[in-house]
């Protein structure tokens, strides 16, 4: 996995709208930092997988996710929502949102960081780190410490 998989430009401290505007948002900030070569088509492709089985996990998490032929490298975006986002999970609105894009081809990858993702987000003190972040920089530096170097 890619020591670089999220940096201070992929985070949005103040996500809002829709799933698709904030999945929008998010994607342009891989897009600005190189890592998404094609926008429109890189969107179509994680819609593709939204339609397969909604993202939205319980206790406001929301995680978007694709394999694209737009994608350069193995990488992560992420998004806070004061109000929340519907991702489709029963329990109501998204607050942390991740938007994983890996490029075509790259299922390893892809597992691995969905996993290591899923298994920090059962845990609190994750969750609140990521609630009570103050900056983009801690935001990164959470998820490098807990889900890239774990």
């Amino acid at each position: 996995m890619s020591a670089t998989l999220i940096t201070d430009a992929q985070v949005l401290l103040t996500l809002e709208g829709d799933r698709n505007a904030a999945t929008r948002a998010l994607a342009g900030t891989l897009v600005d930092t190189g890592r998404v070569t094609d926008l429109d088509g890189f969107l179509a492709d994680v819609e593709v997988r939204e339609q397969q089985m909604a993202t939205g996990l319980p206790g406001g998490i929301g995680i978007p996710h694709c394999r694209s032929v737009h994608v350069t490298e193995p990488s992560l975006a992420f998004g806070r929502s004061e109000q929340g986002i519907d991702w489709g999970a029963e329990d109501g609105p998204a607050h942390l949102i991740f938007l994983i894009a890996v490029p075509e081809g790259s299922d390893e990858d892809h597992l691995a960081i969905l996993a290591k993702l899923a298994r920090k987000l059962m845990r609190r003190e994750f969750k609140d780190a990521l609630r009570e972040a103050p900056d983009a920089a801690t935001v990164v530096r959470v998820v490098q410490e807990d889900v890239v170097n774990a």
